[in-house]
């Protein structure tokens, strides 16, 4: 079995040298974040209700390397009242050699984000315990149904047919 993702080598018929797709995380960051408290100090007990919007974006650095940018916005609300308001966007620079350019753009829009999130987690657990709450543990996501429905809605363009 072979899988386009896992680094096997590509198209080897013994006609020449076969391409091997590589793939590096070059290094991962904080790009921008935003952490507003106004229910604080009193809201501090309630339980929140919490909403979270999650948007991905990955822009070409040159040649090989690609940002891949993981956004989210948290809001809790508890009593009709905002608890808190926090804005991540925790991005990973990634390189991608020899990959054709729709392996490419799946592994932009679904694995690099998987590699990702956890550290964003992690970042979103410590700012909310850091502003008085619980760490907000939030779920995992499937970045593979995201990328599925932006594609149904015209957002992503259509893979072409060889």
């Amino acid at each position: 079995m072979s899988d386009p993702l896992s680094g096997m080598t590509n198209g080897g018929d013994g006609g020449g040298m076969p391409q091997e797709l590589r793939v590096q995380i070059l290094g991962q960051y904080v790009k921008d974040l935003s952490f507003e408290n106004p229910g604080a100090p009193t809201n501090l007990a309630n339980r929140p209700q919490i909403e979270m919007g999650v948007d991905l974006q990955s822009r070409r650095i040159d040649q090989d390397r690609y940002e891949v940018n993981l956004k989210l916005r948290i809001t809790a609300k508890g009593d009709d009242r905002p608890i808190f308001l926090l804005e991540l966007q925790y991005a990973g620079l990634f390189s991608i050699v020899n990959a054709p350019p729709e392996i490419a753009q799946q592994f932009l829009m679904i694995e690099a984000p998987h590699l990702l999130f956890p550290f964003a987690r992690r970042v979103v657990a410590d700012v909310t315990r850091d502003g008085g709450m619980p760490p907000l543990m939030i779920e995992p996501i499937d970045f593979a149904a995201l990328y599925r429905a932006r594609q149904s809605e015209g957002q992503q363009q259509p893979q072409a047919t060889v």
